[in-house]
């Protein structure tokens, strides 16, 4: 089952069917012949696992794509952008990226940030806020804002 990520951010991820015994008298480690159905949870930004779900949804968008690699050049644009879209009224992606020269070397910087997990998108935050002014965003508000900027990428 793939991950899928709505609209608003939120990303649905299958949960692996717990595995229990029929009874103590089981023998160890054997389990019930008839998994249960794979259930699914949905995580929103901020929520514990998101960062690594985002990172997977991304990977599945593209599985042949090589580790990213963040380059001073994507970084830098790859920061514009984010702090461009949090600032934005209407939180638009599409003409954030129009000033983009190389949207690859965003799109590799912000997959580099989310590999990282939490704390790097935190000093990733704290870097666009001193970058670009303002107060650093919440990694839960950052994180959703590289998610939307991937999928336009990947779009």
């Amino acid at each position: 089952m793939d991950i899928v990520r709505n609209a608003d951010g939120t990303l649905v991820v299958p949960v692996p069917p717990e595995r229990h015994r029929d009874s103590d008298d089981d023998v160890e480690g054997e389990v019930d012949a008839a998994p249960a159905e794979p259930t699914t949870r949905v995580l929103h930004p901020g929520e514990g696992g998101y960062d690594e779900a985002l990172t997977a949804w991304d990977q599945q968008q593209n599985p042949d794509r090589e580790a990213a690699v963040s380059t001073a050049t994507g970084r830098q644009e790859a920061m514009a952008v984010v702090h461009a879209v949090a600032t934005s009224e209407d939180h638009a992606v599409a003409p954030a990226l129009e000033a983009v020269s190389d949207p690859e070397a965003s799109g590799e910087a912000l997959r580099h940030v989310l590999v990282g997990g939490v704390h790097s998108v935190e000093d990733f935050a704290a870097e666009v806020a001193e970058a670009e002014g303002g107060e650093p965003l919440p990694a839960h508000q950052a994180t959703k804002i590289i998610g939307e900027v991937l999928a336009e990428l990947d779009g």
